[in-house]
């Protein structure tokens, strides 16, 4: 059984438990003030396993079971005997740095609360980018395909200005960080892997 489907069983679980008691839903919310306030850093991490309704849920695990499975055979290729290792260091970690910009901008304020896998999601999915920068992406429900940088760049612009904007519900700035998160981390491993996205790119563009 490869990791991805392990994490996807693991939060499946821990999210339909919450959907049915809502005090353990409440304790594994991310918030910031409880965090800093009661020391309840575990927010941190606990927040990614549970998820505000079964829709999100299903969104974010069809997308980690999309892009999972490549990344996993990435990392295996690239770093043999290490796949494991490095995808939870990819996954836990867009767990947490997603986290780092409302930790810091909500610390005092305790209403605001997260909940999801987003920000690990597109930590898995922009590492994808990096590795695959021609591959094919879309939106769901949006059958218009466009090389994975171009999808890329235009996820972070629309992410950075919806967090300005605040206007829904969502946690755009988990998604932005998250995303940054999963290029960088690959690249921090084996930098090389940055020369080749530009020399992919510079091919698309015929330099």
């Amino acid at each position: 059984m490869s990791i991805t489907v392990i994490i996807i069983i693991i939060t499946v679980f821990v999210s339909l438990a919450s959907f049915q008691n809502r005090e353990l839903f409440d304790r594994l919310k991310f918030n910031a003030y409880q965090i800093k306030h009661s020391k309840e850093w575990y927010r941190a991490f606990s927040y990614g396993f549970i998820h505000a309704d079964f829709v999100h849920l299903a969104i974010n695990m069809f997308v980690l079971y999309s892009f999972g499975s490549s990344i996993e055979y990435f990392f295996e290729e690239t770093f043999p005997g290490k796949v494991i290792l490095y995808f939870l260091a990819l996954y836990i970690g867009g767990v947490l740095f997603s986290t780092l910009f409302d930790l810091r901008k909500h610390n005092e304020d305790p209403s605001y609360n997260a909940v999801g896998a987003s920000g690990a999601v597109s930590a898995v999915v922009f590492a994808s980018i990096l590795f695959f920068p021609l591959g094919k992406l879309s939106l769901l429900f949006i059958p218009i395909q466009i090389p994975s940088f171009i999808f890329g760049t235009l996820y972070l612009i629309y992410s950075a200005y919806m967090n300005k904007k605040n206007i829904d519900n969502i946690g755009h700035s988990a998604h932005f960080w998250g995303a940054v998160y999963g290029f960088i981390f690959p690249i921090i491993l084996k930098p090389a892997l940055f020369e080749k996205f530009i020399t992919q790119i510079a091919s698309f563009f015929n330099i």
